[in-house]
């Protein structure tokens, strides 16, 4: 089972459904500063907590650059997409994306492609 935390701009369904795929999963709103929860405090959780970040926000992938900090990330750059299809498009993934973070600790997600960064 896989530990994420989504983060705010991204729906509060889409960690519904993967708690219903069996991971465990937490929204920034389901914590104690809500969807107020600043990116240095989603990180220390991250970290505290062994969770994936799930973001579509660039600042996370310079903060796990330069500071190893989320424990682990997965970046949605889709773009704009309705929420329908952004749930439809990760849980479609969703085995392979816990697949890769049994190796990898930076995975992109497109509307293309998903890919495993070293």
């Amino acid at each position: 089972m896989t530990r994420f935390l989504v983060d705010a701009q991204l729906p509060y369904r889409l960690a519904l459904a993967i708690r219903q795929q069996g991971h465990d999963a937490v929204h920034t709103r389901e914590l104690p500063n809500g969807n107020r929860t600043t990116d240095a405090e989603v990180n220390l959780i991250s970290l505290e907590q062994e969770r994936v970040v799930v973001t579509k926000d660039a600042d996370f992938v310079e903060s796990f650059l330069l500071q190893g900090a989320p424990h682990k990330l997965l970046l949605i750059s889709t773009g704009n997409i309705q929420n329908d299809a952004l749930l439809q498009l990760v849980l479609a993934n969703m085995q392979e994306l816990t697949g890769l973070f049994e190796t990898y600790n930076y995975v992109e997600l497109s509307r293309e492609a998903v890919v495993a960064h070293q």
